[in-house]
């Protein structure tokens, strides 16, 4: 027994928990040894590379992931972005001062952006692109201070000209890939949504068509200028696609340029450095791509507002559900739209219901046990209910419910539910005391062929409901045809549900 249980609770060489750190920060050297291959790869032959992901890379993994942010991810990517200089050519000591500007630039952005607020972080408030911003300028000048005492030995270049070109060098490229690592669903919600399925429209293509067909009309026509002309495609990418889906089109955009257009101006020189120009290019990307990142960050923002501006005016503030004005609302549509089955002596019901002796529980234990009351009443009943049901609060005490595309027989099922659902436990109200709460409800179906205001419907219903409550309270009173009510339940009533003709 002693063997098994040492073997059981050993070093812990094998323990997820204890093992998961080196694994994360194993992830984030390849993320980053990859990116810095890529940028080397993609680089001219004699220049600092114009697309460099691997710093926007480091610090978004770092800050999604707070984990990632301690001595062996910093570790990891220092050896990462070492070890990609060294196995591509570099000599250690121009590895050293290149990754020395990489760090100090991450470093720079990593201290700004992580005193944010996981909804700014995220890229769900209006500020959260203009802290981007100022992070990559800072770590921009960071990283140029570096360049201005490295470029003399590196390039031949004087010290102004290197700060200017290390600075906007890493301006773009963290405004370029940092908003798609920070607006990145997880990868639980990408599963959740292929699951249910993404919802594209055929209408919800046309910006990204003519994001592509002014890219391509950009490589058609050249020179610095065209890359402006995908300005208005992707500014409607940010009126109608989500911030992440954005960040990608601003992403393809920003490669498009740093690549293409870098290149191409490098090539219409004679492979002779022109600071203004490349800096011209870099600037230009950055501020196309700033643009409509920030319109769909405000489209979002305003989005979310509109829906607690409603919910604030559809919702009674005490329960959460449905208000008077909108349930009224909601159920005039409905019933607008509702459609009895052929065979149906009704295809909806409309319940009112009251709970009983609630005044005395106000008058007993005060308002704020009645408040408690009413909440998990309308937890209950809520429970009860599909979510194709309608259900509100008329006021006070007093619900009302809709219930969608039933018989009768399934309405009497649904009512008795509800009424057992709220009788089934006393409701805590104070801390030690518990209240029992019982309800009287009254139902009316939609009959086939009569088409009643939604008034009369409700009338029907409250006449039921005060019925049920001279009948001794805590049971379903159904009021309709009799005949046509009584065929279609067969005679069986439930426990508590009396017919009224």
């Amino acid at each position: 027994m002693g063997e098994i249980t040492m073997a059981g609770t050993g070093s812990g060489a094998h323990d997820p928990a204890r093992t998961a750190p080196y694994r994360a920060a194993a992830t984030l050297f390849l993320v980053v040894f990859a990116a810095c291959l890529f940028g080397i790869w993609s680089r001219p032959v004699g220049f600092l590379a114009s697309l460099w992901p691997a710093n926007a890379l480091a610090l978004g993994v770092m800050l999604r992931w707070p984990t990632l942010a301690r001595p062996a991810g910093w570790f990891a990517a220092v050896m990462a972005f070492l070890l990609a200089d060294l196995v591509t050519g570099a000599d250690m000591g121009r590895a050293l001062l290149l990754n020395l500007a990489n760090l100090i630039s991450i470093g720079i952005a990593y201290a700004i952006l992580v005193r944010l607020p996981e909804a700014a972080l995220r890229l769900r408030q209006p500020a959260s692109l203009l802290w981007i911003v100022i992070a990559a300028g800072c770590a921009g000048a960071g990283a140029g201070v570096v360049g201005a005492l490295a470029n003399p030995l590196l390039f031949g270049v004087d010290m102004s000209d290197g700060f200017i070109f290390w600075w906007a060098t890493e301006v773009v490229n963290y405004i370029a890939f940092l908003p798609v690592v920070l607006s990145a669903p997880s990868v639980a919600l990408l599963r959740r949504r292929y699951k249910t399925g993404f919802g594209i429209r055929k209408t919800d293509l046309l910006p990204a068509g003519a994001a592509a067909l002014s890219c391509a009309l950009a490589f058609e026509v050249g020179g610095p200028g065209a890359i402006a002309l995908p300005v208005l495609a992707l500014l409607w990418c940010g009126l109608i696609y989500p911030v992440f889906i954005t960040t990608l089109f601003t992403l393809g955009f920003s490669v498009m340029a740093l690549l293409f257009f870098s290149q191409s101006a490098i090539s219409d020189m004679g492979n002779q450095l022109d600071q203004t120009t490349l800096f011209s290019v870099r600037l230009g990307a950055s501020a196309v791509a700033i643009a409509p990142i920030m319109l769909s960050i405000l489209v979002l923002h305003r989005n979310e507002l509109m829906a607690r501006l409603r919910r604030q005016a559809t919702r009674d503030a005490l329960t959460g559900i449905l208000n008077r004005a909108a349930f009224l609302e909601d159920a005039q549509v409905m019933l607008r739209g509702l459609k009895v089955p052929e065979g149906w002596p009704s295809a909806a019901a409309v319940l009112m219901l009251d709970l009983d002796q609630f005044k005395a529980v106000n008058d007993s234990y005060g308002h704020a046990a009645g408040d408690e009351m009413l909440r998990e009443v309308a937890r209950r009943v809520r429970a009860s209910l599909r979510p194709s049901d309608l259900f509100g609060r008329l006021g006070g005490d007093e619900f009302a419910v809709i219930l969608h595309e039933c018989t009768p027989r399934q309405a009497d099922e649904v009512a008795e539910r509800i009424r057992k659902a709220i009788a089934a436990t006393p409701v805590q109200v104070t801390a030690g005391r518990a209240v029992e709460i019982t309800a009287s409800i009254g139902m009316t179906p939609v009959e086939a062929g009569h088409h009643p205001t939604l008034d009369r419907l409700l009338e029907r219903a409250d006449q039921a409901l005060y019925l049920a409550k001279e009948q001794g309270r805590n049971q379903v009173v159904i009021t309709a045809d009799l005949t046509a009510l009584r065929r279609s339940l067969g005679g069986d009533l439930g426990a508590g549900v009396s017919v009224a003709g």
